[in-house]
């Protein structure tokens, strides 16, 4: 599909959604982990409805067999790839002709956190993820450096994941048996 295609597919679901904007609301496909039991006791299958599989896998050192991407990787991977995506859609739209998008989503963890150690203080160690960013590399033969910089800043404003990881909380339900 062309970037013209997209700028086309947008403008058609701006003006369904200007009609009709609760045809805007739809339940996200949910992503449904499993355990692979005992004989890889970290590794984990994440399948998607459409058959889609990724599977997970922690470093020898905390006890996983290291074979595969571990959870925290497809955290960057998603901040990464919605962000590129989003940064996509909005040049499509307004027609900037992109030569190249690259996003990197880095950050620092302390396995400390994961195994609930406290620091000196006597306070456990967070598990999440510090020190998060987004290095972006564009270019486009239509528009200056501060286009560019505009455009991203407008695209990261729209991007579901970027503003998530900022703002929203998570509702957690257990059914145990």
């Amino acid at each position: 599909m062309s970037m013209q295609a997209v700028a086309d597919a947008l403008a058609r679901l701006e003006r369904v959604l200007r009609r009709r904007p609760e045809t805007g609301l739809s339940a996200d496909a949910p992503a449904q982990a499993q355990w692979s039991g005992p004989e890889t006791p970290l590794r984990v299958v994440c399948r998607h409805p459409n058959g889609r599989e990724v599977c997970t896998d922690l470093p020898p050192e905390l006890g996983g067999g290291g074979g595969q991407v571990t959870p925290g990787w497809l955290y960057r991977a998603g901040l990464a790839t919605c962000a590129a995506t989003s940064i996509a859609l909005l040049a499509a739209a307004e027609g900037v002709t992109l030569e190249t998008l690259q996003v990197e989503a880095a950050s620092q963890s302390d396995a400390c956190g994961l195994i609930g150690l406290e620091d000196e203080g006597g306070r456990v160690v967070s598990p999440v993820p510090t020190d998060q960013r987004l290095v972006i590399a564009i270019s486009a033969r239509d528009a200056t450096p501060a286009q560019l910089r505009s455009l991203v800043d407008r695209a990261l404003q729209r991007s579901p994941i970027p503003l998530a990881v900022r703002a929203n909380g998570l509702a957690v339900q257990v059914d145990a048996a």
